[in-house]
């Protein structure tokens, strides 16, 4: 049986001069367990950072040939924004990675960031962003209060 490998929690660390930042230990351990790389590329849909383990892009990858037309400008579209753009992030002895100053100018990160799990993937963002972004998030949910059924559980 596979073990699964969630990003959880929400971690904010320092930023140097450099662009390093400390990965969270928890998400170190995630790299170091799966043998899989950290992939990192700028975010489609907001200002912050998309990471997740390269194993998953080449899920993404097989998901788009099964679905997608080959010669699309959809597939060609998504190809370009996200391996044209995803890089791997391997983190020094002392658990840092060095952010480029694309990824940096794009998710407006300075002197910190926060690391925000999403499961198989997560987010870095600058933090008076992403106390926005979580702000909106936390009224748009409490007022759609939705609710997920279990799958194959006992009801």
């Amino acid at each position: 049986m596979r073990k699964t490998f969630l990003f959880m929690d929400t971690v904010t660390n320092k930023v140097d001069a450099k662009g390093r930042v400390s990965l969270p230990a928890d998400y170190r351990a995630i790299v170091k367990d799966t043998g899989s790389e950290i992939v990192c590329y700028r975010s489609l849909s907001a200002p912050c950072i998309e990471g997740c383990l390269e194993d998953l892009l080449d899920k993404l990858a097989t998901d788009m040939e099964n679905s997608l037309d080959f010669f699309s400008q959809e597939q060609d579209d998504i190809s370009n924004l996200v391996f044209g753009d995803a890089k791997r992030y391997p983190f020094d002895s002392t658990g840092r990675i060095m952010l480029s100053d694309k990824l940096l100018k794009h998710a407006q990160i300075k002197d910190s960031a926060v690391f925000v799990g999403k499961g198989r993937k997560f987010q870095i963002w600058n933090p008076e962003n992403w106390a926005k972004e979580e702000a909106r998030i936390r009224a748009e949910v409490l007022k759609k209060r939705p609710s997920l059924k279990a799958q194959g559980g006992k009801e």
